[in-house]
């Protein structure tokens, strides 16, 4: 059940006159599926508009698929080669609408593909969220990531009759002790369409100490409900009926249950995943987003993602255990220490000889097999999330 935190000053008084009314605030909780986001980060200006000059669509090489006689694939590489050839002066108008799309699910991951191309589809993507009450933390189109800075759902706090008293007054005294973020990927697949994945990462205030007279936050689990509800929205606002959108995300997957396991040969450890090498390399990048990895580059000809990664165990013994989650948790992919600090990795995810199963390992920045505590870690976390 969402809490309702009312601060000091007086406030105590009044929860003791609610109490006297005999209202019950259970009546009052909102409806699981109500979204109303406000962003937790310290804005200075109250409009989500951003200057027309950051807004406008800009049409580039970094989605174009490769032409054969150029040897990159990661997206950096091939933006660097391309970057002197697109003319200025071509600009794109994002369409009002997408009507050829469709939700793909495995297990309780989904994804959104549409006919249509990323240059016009990232734009839409800004303003979808920034509609929705976020704020873009991170943007970076040389990758395809976008993700949002944490956000509380404020239509989870009761209604109850101290915040209908005094709620558009104090409204800012009240706090469900929960936040999210949101990571939008978007990916060509190779038969020339676009597919957007959405994922969650949930943070969580608890009471700590002995008198339980403190706070810290903790991660909480991703919620693929969320997931499911921001992509049935998304397909609403490019276009699509809204009946429809939610009958599409609900749709039961076809693949049925995958699995992975956490296996060692050899010396060397790797997750092996139930699935060939597409559905993998999908499950693997929304592993990763969920996680909260930093994904800087990718190159699916090779199987590689490019990321960073801060040891939590290590962050929190210089900084402190909450100190140093704080930090990682809001600051993360910014310009916080925690970032950089981070250490580089490669995810490689590969098929096996049989060409039915894959293998996920952990490389350092020079390419070569991890074996570290820290890539045990990785894996392991990778491992809780595709099996």
């Amino acid at each position: 059940m969402a809490k309702s935190f009312v601060a000091k000053n007086g406030i105590i008084g009044a929860l003791a006159l609610a109490g006297l009314t005999g209202c019950s605030s259970i009546g009052n909780i909102l409806e699981p599926n109500r979204i109303d986001y406000r962003s937790a980060s310290k804005a200075t200006t109250a409009s989500l508009e951003v200057p027309p000059d950051l807004t406008q669509i800009r049409r580039d090489s970094r989605f174009s698929v490769p032409e054969a006689n150029k040897s990159s694939a990661t997206a950096s590489s091939y933006n660097l080669e391309r970057g002197n050839k697109v003319a200025s002066n071509s600009g794109v108008v994002a369409p009002k609408q997408v009507q050829n799309m469709r939700i793909e699910r495995n297990g309780n991951a989904r994804w959104l593909v549409v006919k249509d191309t990323p240059e016009a589809l990232w734009p839409q993507l800004k303003d979808f969220w920034q509609e929705l009450g976020f704020l873009i933390n991170v943007e970076n189109q040389e990758a395809g990531v976008m993700e949002t800075d944490w956000a509380e759902n404020r239509a989870k706090i009761p209604q109850d009759i101290i915040r209908s008293t005094l709620g558009k007054v104090l409204d800012s005294l009240y706090s469900t002790g929960e936040r999210d973020k949101f990571r939008t990927r978007i990916e060509r697949s190779p038969n020339g369409e676009v597919e957007i994945y959405i994922s969650h990462r949930g943070a969580q205030e608890v009471l700590v100490g002995a008198q339980k007279d403190g706070t810290v936050w903790t991660p909480r689990a991703a919620d693929p409900g969320l997931e499911a509800e921001f992509l049935s929205r998304l397909m609403v606002r490019l276009g699509t009926d809204g009946e429809k959108a939610k009958t599409a995300v609900a749709a039961p997957s076809t693949s049925g249950k995958p699995h992975a396991q956490l296996l060692k040969v050899d010396g060397k450890t790797f997750v092996e995943v139930d699935e060939a090498f597409d559905r993998s390399w999908r499950r693997v990048g929304l592993a990763l987003d969920r996680i909260g990895f930093t994904v800087e580059d990718r190159d699916r000809s090779q199987g590689l993602y490019f990321v960073r990664y801060v040891d939590q165990d290590i962050d929190a013994k210089t900084k402190g255990a909450s100190e140093g989650f704080f930090s990682r948790l809001f600051s993360f992919g910014s310009s916080s220490d925690a970032a950089k600090n981070a250490q580089k990795y490669r995810i490689l995810v590969k098929n096996t000889t049989t060409g039915e199963t894959s293998q996920v390992s952990v490389h350092g920045s020079d390419g070569k097999v991890e074996s570290s505590p820290v890539a045990d870690k990785i894996l392991q976390l990778l491992n809780d999330q595709l099996k």
